[in-house]
């Protein structure tokens, strides 16, 4: 993905191979705290800890570039606002409440926002389509399961529906037990493949891609319209 030109301040997303991250030159698992680092231990496979620390500096790197300062003076903590445990939920920045976060990792690929405002991402691979098909009558409306069925591509259009509600938990805006009730069949299914789609939910901006070299799909949704940014190295 290209910069875009949008306004500096509004949310920004990133997704990017976890190779990549690791190799970026302000990245290290210097960066994470002692309980990210206990919770990195915890994947039984080497890929699944890269994943989780990956997305853990990307969004670091996302909430720098936001503020305009060195990714080294950022923590990033989690709660859970059920149990109150602080090893996992929704993420923050301690010392930044102003600013939102939002991460995600599936297999290989990382996706990471932050903004002024409440955001959500999530980024799916697309090999993925088939098995998430079979949560479909779960947590579609019946509007979305009618049009998802009616795809040429059921699967793909399925993925693209599974991001955007995905995108909304981490927002706060819904919950795994009422995704069915949000109806999100007036937005367009079908992303073109090469720029973003942006498309209105009520209040909601939601930013929609596919990454054809990384083989994912990602949603990100925002009370203000989000842009997507390449993390280039700082100059000098």
């Amino acid at each position: 993905m290209t910069p875009e030109d949008q306004d500096p301040h509004a949310p920004l997303a990133a997704v990017s191979a976890s190779a990549d991250v690791l190799r970026h030159p302000e990245a290290g698992e210097h960066l994470l705290t002692s309980v990210e680092r206990e919770r990195a231990a915890r994947f039984r496979l080497a890929s699944g800890r890269e994943d989780f620390t990956a997305a853990h500096i990307l969004v670091r790197l996302c909430a720098a570039r936001l503020l305009g300062v060195p990714v080294t003076g950022l923590t990033l903590a989690q709660n859970c606002p059920d149990c109150g445990k602080g090893d996992h939920g929704r993420p923050y920045l301690p010392d930044h409440p102003d600013v939102q976060v939002s991460l995600s990792h599936t297999r290989g690929v990382v996706a990471a926002a932050a903004g002024h405002q409440p955001v959500g991402v999530d980024v799916e691979l697309t090999d993925r389509s088939g098995a998430l098909l079979d949560v479909a009558g779960r947590v579609l409306s019946p509007a979305e399961l009618r049009q998802v069925e009616a795809h040429p591509e059921p699967g793909k259009a399925f993925l693209r529906l599974w991001v955007r509600k995905e995108s909304l938990i981490k927002l706060g805006r819904a919950g795994l037990d009422t995704l069915a009730a949000v109806d999100l069949s007036a937005l367009p299914l079908d992303v073109p493949a090469d720029r973003p789609l942006r498309s209105r939910h009520q209040d909601l901006h939601l930013l929609d891609w596919a990454d054809a070299r990384l083989g994912a799909v990602v949603s990100v949704v925002s009370t203000t319209a989000p842009r997507v940014e390449v993390l280039t190295p700082p100059a000098g």
